[in-house]
C-alpha cells in the first residue's frame, strides 16, 4: 500500500500527520515572501517539517486510509508497518527516500534523518489558486533623466517685454521707496530692541510671582495623596497551540493516574478532551511557540520520557 497520497491529503487539513513507527510531518504557516534579487512574490503557504522522534500512533493516518480504502483498521496498521519497513530499507540502501508531493529524506553521516520539503505543493487551503509572480522592475533613473532634460530646456522670463519702456514717474517712486527702506533699516532695529527689553522685564516679574505662588502652595500640602497603582488586564488570551504529549490512554483512570504523577513532578500537566477514537490524551504542558515546545520536549526526553512528542493543535 502506497501511503504517500494519503499523507499529502491529510496535510491540507491537519498540522501534524504521524506515520507510526517512522516519524511525523509537521506544518507551520509561512507568510507571503518577497525575493528582492528576482523581484518575485510568493503567496502564504504551509511549511513542512519532519520530526523522527514522534512515532506513536495517533490513529489519524490509519483511520483515514481505512475509510478511503473501505477496509479494516487493523489491516491498515499492518500495511503501514510494511510500508515503513520498505522506507527504512530504502534509506539504508540508497541513503535517500523520496515521498511523493511531500519531500525527500536523507541520512547524514550520523545516520540521522534530514528532511527536504517539496516547494511545488502548497498545502494552505486559503492560498488556493495563488501562484508566485514576478514584478517588472521600476526604472526610476530614466524618468529622473527625462525630468532633468525638461528643466534644462525650459527658459524662464523674469520680466515681460512690455516693461522695458521707460516711465519718468518710476524714478521718483524708486527714490521714495529707497528712502523708506533706509529709515526702516535704522528705526526698526531700535524698535525691536525696545520691545525685547520690555518683554524681559515682564517675564522676570511673572517668574517671580509664579515662584512665590509655588512656595506658598507647598505649605498647605499637609497630607499628600498616596500614589495610585493601576493594573490593566488584557482580554486577549495568548494562544498556545504547541503541546507535549505524555500519552494517549484507552482507560480514563490510567489517564488520571498519569496526570497526578506529572503534576506531582512539577509539570503543568493537563488532560484534553477524548479524541474521535475515544482515547484520553494527557499533556506535559502547552506552549506559545514551536521553539519553546521543542526545548521543553528535549528536556523531557532526557529526564523523564524519551517517547514524548509535540502535538500542534488549537485546543
Amino acid at each position: 500500500m502506497k501511503i504517500e497520497l494519503y499523507i499529502a491529503q491529510l496535510l491540507y487539513r491537519y498540522q501534524c500527520v504521524t506515520v507510526p513507527g517512522f516519524g511525523a510531518f509537521l506544518t507551520e504557516i509561512q507568510s507571503a515572501q518577497l525575493n528582492e534579487s528576482s523581484n518575485s512574490f510568493s503567496p502564504p503557504k504551509k511549511r513542512i517539517a519532519f520530526n523522527a522522534n514522534v512515532k506513536n500512533n495517533d490513529g489519524l493516518l490509519a483511520n483515514h486510509i481505512a475509510l478511503a480504502e473501505k477496509t479494516s483498521y487493523d489491516y491498515v496498521l499492518s500495511a503501514i508497518q510494511h510500508e515503513v519497513f520498505n522506507w527504512k530499507k530504502a534509506l539504508e540502501d540508497n541513503n535517500i527516500l523520496a515521498i511523493k508531493n511531500v519531500g525527500d529524506i536523507r541520512l547524514n553521516g550520523d545516520k540521522n534523518m534530514i528532511f527536504t520539503p517539496y516547494d511545488q505543493a502548497n498545502y494552505l487551503t486559503s492560498s488556493f489558486g495563488l501562484a508566485p509572480f514576478v514584478s517588472p522592475l521600476v526604472k526610476r533613473e530614466i524618468f529622473e533623466k527625462e525630468i532633468e532634460a525638461i528643466v534644462d530646456t525650459t527658459t524662464i522670463k523674469m520680466f515681460p517685454e512690455e516693461t522695458k519702456a521707460s516711465n519718468p514717474y518710476l524714478k521718483y517712486a524708486a527714490i521714495f521707496v529707497i528712502g523708506l527702506g533706509i529709515a526702516g533699516g535704522i528705526g526698526y532695529p531700535m524698535y525691536q530692541n525696545q520691545i525685547a527689553a520690555e518683554t524681559i522685564i515682564v517675564e522676570t516679574a511673572v517668574q517671580k510671582q509664579v515662584q512665590h505662588k509655588i512656595q506658598e502652595a507647598t505649605f498647605f500640602i499637609e497630607s499628600p495623596v498616596p500614589p495610585v497603582t493601576l493594573f490593566v488586564k488584557s482580554d486577549k488570551a495568548v494562544k498556545m497551540p504547541y503541546h507535549i504529549m505524555a500519552g494517549v490512554y484507552r482507560e480514563e483512570k490510567n489517564a488520571d493516574k498519569t496526570l497526578r504523577i506529572l503534576t506531582n513532578l512539577g509539570y503543568n500537566a493537563k488532560r484534553i478532551a477524548p479524541n474521535k477514537n475515544g482515547f484520553y490524551p494527557v499533556l506535559y504542558g502547552s506552549y506559545a511557540t514551536f521553539a519553546e515546545a521543542e526545548k521543553a520536549k528535549k528536556e523531557i526526553n532526557i529526564k523523564h520520557n524519551p517517547e514524548a512528542w509535540i502535538l500542534i493543535q488549537s485546543l
